[in-house]
């Protein structure tokens, strides 16, 4: 089961990095935590956020050139802590006995409000507090990644329809 975890991980990393490089600087991060909540193991979608989170890094910093100062590591550093706070938070309120899509839509608005309320707390360090409360600025992020999730769900049920195996989900609680 580990080989189908690592192939996930590995497959929606890529995907999320081709979404990066396509949006230029935009990894869908509360997307992944949303499909890592109700699909993966919560280590396997903290490996998955913090693959993605590299990813993202190795794009910006070798592709987008990013600058290199201590404003641009700083944010680098809360994106971080964002995503994997929005995919831990996200996978610890999700119930498996609901429908999918009620399951990915919850666990989408939870992942999208932990990750934003960590960038508003950062921002307050490291600037762009008008940005972090821009109402058009997150209705536009909230609907790309939304939009970006159906993406990322459609390919999961679609390589699962070709036979890869899913990545392994948590034992039931008794």
């Amino acid at each position: 089961m580990r080989g189908a975890s690592t192939l996930w991980i590995m497959l929606l990393t890529l995907a999320s990095t081709v979404t990066t490089l396509l949006l230029a600087c935009a990894t869908p991060f509360t997307a992944l935590a949303a499909l890592a909540a109700t699909q993966m193991r919560l280590r396997d979608g903290v490996a998955l956020t913090l693959a993605a989170w590299v990813a993202s890094q190795a794009v910006g910093f070798c592709v987008l050139d990013y600058p290199r100062d201590a404003g641009t590591i700083g944010w680098a550093a809360a994106l971080a802590v964002a995503a994997v706070a929005a995919t831990v938070v996200a996978h610890r309120l999700d119930r498996p006995g609901r429908g999918t899509a009620v399951r990915l839509a919850l666990a989408y608005l939870v992942a999208a409000i932990v990750f934003k309320a960590v960038i508003l707390a950062a921002s307050f360090a490291l600037g762009g507090v008008d940005v972090a409360l821009s109402t058009a600025i997150n209705a536009r992020q909230l609907v790309r990644n939304g939009a970006i999730l159906a993406g990322l769900y459609a390919l999961y049920r679609g390589l699962r329809v070709l036979g890869v195996p899913p990545a392994p989900l948590p034992a039931p609680a008794c």
